[in-house]
């Protein structure tokens, strides 16, 4: 589809405030433009030539506008385009503090204040509930650009990375894309809500700063991708598109804010991509420039395909109406103005699915057959199918090579390009088939093995298959080996014909296991040759002595006398036989199991690295008596048949024999040794987590069990509402209002007026939650090293804890 230029455009949202400088900011009748006017300063003297007014020209100016009239008026339009099939990029830009993150996301507290990314989410669900046919898919990501550091807000990978890799930018033919990056599917709106949430609340880089108390130290993109398709016809082509939304990080003078340390860093980083963002847009808007650099940070490469792309591009800048803050202002409007003079080519991302794309071939294909045809009735040619030849007519095609290759006939009757396939399958056939003859009449004859296969050789000399002198004749080039019983001569070096055995020899070649192995391979290096099992028995004799020390490590944590009144705890030891005849007898079971798999490994693998070593010390006795052999043949002197392969005795042709076994022998040992090394490993893991888990299963037994003063028993009886093994949080009982209470109260007074608010606060819900108890994992942590902690909880309310003192 051909693309249709269109320009960028540009909207200004003023910041409200109670020192507004109306006197220095003036706007339009028809608030599309803005007039900044300043006075002169009288102490650079009377000639002053500085300017002191602007006007700007935008697509709107926003100012005491609702959160949902800007939406309207900024994104509502170009959401609705995205559904469609077009790419759509909102950007937020402005100094810091002046409303982007509010434009952007809202106060996520309030449904009424939430910003264009929720609303955007809201309308792109609304869409596809309302849709009948097309079957829309939602996924959404959300990238993080930190002090030139790409971070997956939504991903559970350490903060800086991903599972697979550090990510990247990475242009492709489809256009840019950041590799490592996590894509979600979102089935409903209240899951996209809640992903949103999460990531902005929890893993976003804010800071306070002197302009805004919770400043956004990043660039965040948020993105929302969008795939329809129909459900009924699956020819029917699938549109994609993209919805990029973009809150940049505010720009700063430093002369103003005097940022240092940690800060003056953030600062640097976000003011140098805002500058190489600018230098972008100017070369964008210069029509003589040929190349544009994109990839001179990560911003403006991420950014590629929006700005000057198949994109529709909005860019709503935010300035404050002080007059402390003109210069900042003026700035901004700049970029605004600036980015007015972009062009972008938004077209319809259409692409076919696989079953699409069959169903359109296969109606090619038919015309195509209906073209021939018509071809063939215009030049007065017999009807020829195009169809897959029959059996009958392969048969046919069949009966005609056989008479070309006899000379009955000089010509093949070929109509189409299927009959010419055919012939030359049937050619390839019958040249397969006279290989095999050729193969079957020479294995009659000659017996074929391996010249590497020394067990099949082996085989061939105990079937009487040697020459009269009693050495067997071999080639040491060659793939393979043919060994023929012949009478030999030492100067001719002449053959005869092979015995009887030589068939039975071949058949038990065939037939051993031995033929199947592998080629010599490289050993390991003389550093790893001898393997010693010292050093293997004081390892594996010091870990099992701390496994047996399970016991012995309770008894000396905290020991307690034996004298004490029957009312005091009782001492540890003594609890922990009970606890593993109780409560802990589960995991004491699966913790002795375990140990008893380690052992046997253990002495499973010093046997193997016993059986290595006698392996490796006969294969130095076999070497040096290999060795020695070929020094005494070379000193007597070499014999060589008729084609110049060298010819050895009996003796050297088993020591390699023998050689060969023992080195399979090896090989198959240490991989052995190698597995067992790793089984032993993992053993070794799993008993010390289960040791662990006991040791930390004891504790808390232990503490609920025997460490609960008397004012409090009444509590943990079976009815009341204190009872041990429970989360903590901060408090005894949750009386007051929770979130869940809190949430009940809100639908009763707010969903009634506004139903499309019930994703927006359930997932404000579920993210709270998760924050809360992340922080109470985080106190538990810190609580569970103090004695005397019991902890509790409401069934159906908030986990809360009781601090004994």
């Amino acid at each position: 589809m051909d693309a249709v230029k269109k320009r960028v455009r540009a909207f200004v949202r003023v910041r409200p405030t109670d020192n507004f400088a109306q006197d220095m900011i003036k706007f339009g009748p028809d608030d599309k433009s803005i007039d900044i006017s300043i006075k002169k300063d009288a102490k650079k003297g009377v000639v002053n030539n500085k300017q002191t007014d602007w006007s700007f020209r935008l697509d709107g100016v926003l100012h005491h506008t609702s959160q949902q009239l800007a939406y309207e008026t900024v994104a509502k339009e170009l959401v609705s385009q995205a559904l469609t099939g077009y790419n759509g990029t909102i950007m937020c830009y402005g100094q810091t503090g002046a409303g982007k993150t509010y434009t952007m996301t809202g106060a996520t507290a309030e449904y009424q204040h939430r910003g264009i990314i929720p609303r955007a989410i809201q309308q792109v669900f609304q869409a596809t509930a309302c849709s009948v046919d097309p079957c829309v898919t939602v996924r959404i990501s959300y990238l993080e650009i930190y002090n030139e550091t790409l971070v997956d807000l939504l991903s559970t990978a350490p903060r800086g990375g991903s599972s697979e890799g550090p990510m990247a930018v990475v242009d492709c033919p489809q256009g840019v894309y950041v590799k490592g990056l996590s894509i979600h599917t979102v089935g409903q709106e209240e899951d996209a809500l809640h992903l949103f949430f999460e990531a902005g609340e929890t893993n976003r880089v804010i800071a306070e700063h002197t302009l805004n108390k919770s400043s956004s130290r990043s660039h965040c993109i948020f993105t929302i991708y969008i795939e329809s398709r129909s459900r009924l016809f699956s020819d029917v082509k699938c549109i994609n598109s993209r919805i990029t939304l973009v809150d940049l990080a505010g720009s700063e003078r430093l002369s103003k804010t005097a940022s240092e340390g940690h800060v003056l860093k953030e600062t640097t980083y976000i003011n140098k991509s805002l500058s190489f963002l600018e230098q972008i847009v100017i070369a964008l808007a210069d029509p003589r420039r040929d190349h544009v650099p994109f990839r001179q940070s990560k911003l403006t490469h991420v950014l590629k395909d929006s700005l000057g792309g198949n994109c529709n591009t909005v860019l709503v800048a935010n300035i404050c109406g002080e007059a402390v803050h003109v210069e900042e202002t003026l700035s901004s409007l700049r970029f605004a103005t600036r980015m007015k003079w972009i062009t972008t080519e938004p077209v319809l991302n259409e692409s076919h699915t696989h079953e699409g794309t069959v169903k359109a071939l296969e109606k090619e294909i038919s015309l195509l057959k209906q073209e021939l045809a018509v071809h063939d009735s215009l030049v007065n040619r017999s009807l020829v199918s195009y169809d897959p030849l029959t059996d009958s007519q392969i048969a046919e095609i069949k009966s005609q090579v056989h008479k070309y290759l006899k000379g009955a006939i000089d010509e093949i009757d070929v109509v189409n390009v299927r009959q010419v396939q055919e012939v030359f399958q049937q050619f390839r056939l019958i040249v397969r088939q006279q290989e095999r003859k050729v193969e079957a009449r020479l294995r009659s004859k000659y017996v074929l093995i391996d010249k590497t296969d020394f067990a099949a050789v082996a085989a061939v000399q105990k079937a009487g298959v040697v020459d009269v002198d009693g050495h067997l004749v071999w080639e040491e080039d060659g793939r393979d080996l043919a060994t023929r019983a012949a009478p030999y001569s030492p100067r001719l070096g002449g053959k005869r014909k092979p015995r009887k055995g030589s068939e039975q020899a071949r058949k038990e070649r065939i037939g051993s296991p031995s033929s199947a192995r592998a080629p010599d391979g490289v050993l390991p290096s003389r550093s790893q040759e001898i393997i010693s099992t010292k050093g293997l028995d004081v390892k594996e004799g010091a870990r099992d002595q701390d496994a047996a020390d399970a016991d012995a490590e309770l008894s000396t944590a905290a020991p307690v006398k034996a004298s004490q009144r029957p009312s005091s705890p009782p001492p540890k030891p003594v609890a922990f036989e009970q606890f593993k005849e109780e409560g802990g007898s589960e995991i004491s079971r699966i913790f002795k199991d375990n140990k008893s798999i380690l052992l046997a490994r253990k002495n499973r693998s010093k046997s193997v690295v016993h059986r290595i070593n006698l392996i490796k010390r006969e294969m130095e006795d076999v070497q040096r008596a290999l060795e020695a052999q070929k020094q005494e043949r070379w000193q007597q002197g070499e014999y060589v048949d008729e084609e110049g392969h060298t010819i050895i005795d009996e003796k050297e042709f088993l020591l390699i024999m023998k050689l060969k076994d023992l080195k399979e022998e090896y090989r198959s040992g240490y991989a052995e040794l190698q597995g067992l090394r790793e089984e032993i490993q993992y053993c070794q893991q799993l008993v010390d987590q289960c040791r662990n888990k006991l040791i930390s299963e004891f504790e808390i037994w232990y503490s609920e069990s025997f460490l609960i003063p008397k004012d409090v028993q009444e509590a943990l009886k079976p009815r009341g509402n204190i009872r041990p093994g429970m989360i903590p949080i901060n408090r005894v009982m949750c009386l007051e209002e929770d979130e869940q209470e809190r949430f009940e109260r809100m639908q009763e007074m707010t969903l009634p007026d506004c139903p499309g608010s019930v994703s927006f606060y359930r997932a404000k819900m579920r993210s709270d939650q998760k924050h809360t108890y992340a922080r109470t994992m985080s106190a538990l942590r810190q609580m569970r090293k103090k004695p005397g902690i019991i902890t509790a909880a409401r069934k159906n309310k908030p986990l809360t804890f009781l601090c004994v003192t």
